[in-house]
């Protein structure tokens, strides 16, 4: 389980910037917090830390009856996106290795993240991840893998990245793909509503992981999921929640691409803050 002391802090900090903005009463805001203090001193250990951004967001809906706070940021992180497509597919077709280049767009995509920080530069990061070396790097595995697969299931993360996904994903080029989204509002995390809005649904399988959790859990997912992640030969997994929620499973289908955006996901993965990563179980056995 990747959880730390600093992990609190960060929760807190974010919702700080959602009680400022929901303008929740001075209040409600103590009473949101002796009930976040709660859950922590009780259930520290025994959730991993997506669990516990689930339940506070549930707990704050008590408190301004807005089931999807972060909606209006989803919207511009996909037009966002959505706009950069052109360019982002000439980057492509003039790339010698269309499938890194890709992959290293897809992975830029992941920095638009509302749970680590609010501020973000997409265009910044592109040229970066163009320009800077995987510090993990097992994306040559991972082509081999999806060579051989008769089926892949690509989780998604957040809104606006799913368009840089989709990039990837038509790279690929596999038949048999299947992209799963949230299965509900949290964070600014990817539903149905945004791959719908995106175009994604128009060319890929799309379906829910049934469980609105800024992760993917597979136990407690619709049963539907679970039976695609159980069939699936290569599973690549997007972004630090995917991670904190399959990374110990140490299973070997498994393809984690992210940008390792805070201090305790980079030093649990032995890289540098900000570092690009294509990890893989298998490849460390």
């Amino acid at each position: 389980m990747i959880s730390d002391y600093r992990c609190f802090f960060c929760f807190a900090r974010a919702f700080e910037r959602l009680i400022a903005r929901e303008n929740i009463s001075n209040e409600e805001g103590d009473h949101f917090i002796r009930e976040m203090m709660n859950i922590f001193c009780n259930k520290w250990g025994s959730l991993i830390m997506p669990e516990f951004s689930r339940e506070m967001h549930n707990i704050l809906r008590k408190y301004t009856n807005n089931s999807d706070p972060y909606a209006n940021e989803k919207k511009d992180s996909n037009d966002q996106a959505l706009k950069m497509i052109p360019e982002l597919e000439e980057i492509i077709r003039k790339s010698s290795n269309p499938f890194n280049t890709a992959l290293r767009l897809a992975i830029a995509g992941n920095i638009i993240d509302f749970a680590t920080n609010d501020q973000f530069d997409l265009k910044a990061t592109v040229k970066m991840a163009l320009e800077s070396d995987f510090v993990i790097d097992h994306s040559l595995r991972l082509k081999e893998k999806i060579k051989k697969a008769e089926s892949i299931l690509y989780l998604g993360d957040n809104a606006g990245e799913i368009v840089f996904d989709k990039l990837f994903i038509n790279i690929i080029g596999h038949p048999n793909l299947t992209f799963a989204v949230r299965g509900g509002p949290i964070l600014n995390d990817a539903t149905m509503e945004d791959a719908l809005y995106t175009g994604i649904t128009e060319t890929i399988r799309v379906i829910s992981t049934g469980y609105d959790v800024p992760s993917v859990i597979p136990e407690k997912s619709s049963e539907i999921f679970q039976e695609y992640f159980k069939k699936a030969d290569v599973i690549i997994s997007k972004g630090q929640g995917n991670l904190e929620g399959l990374l110990h499973l140490n299973d070997r289908r498994i393809f984690f691409l992210l940008m390792a955006k805070c201090d305790v996901v980079a030093e649990f993965l032995k890289v540098p803050r900000g570092s690009m990563v294509v990890y893989n179980p298998g490849a460390m056995s």
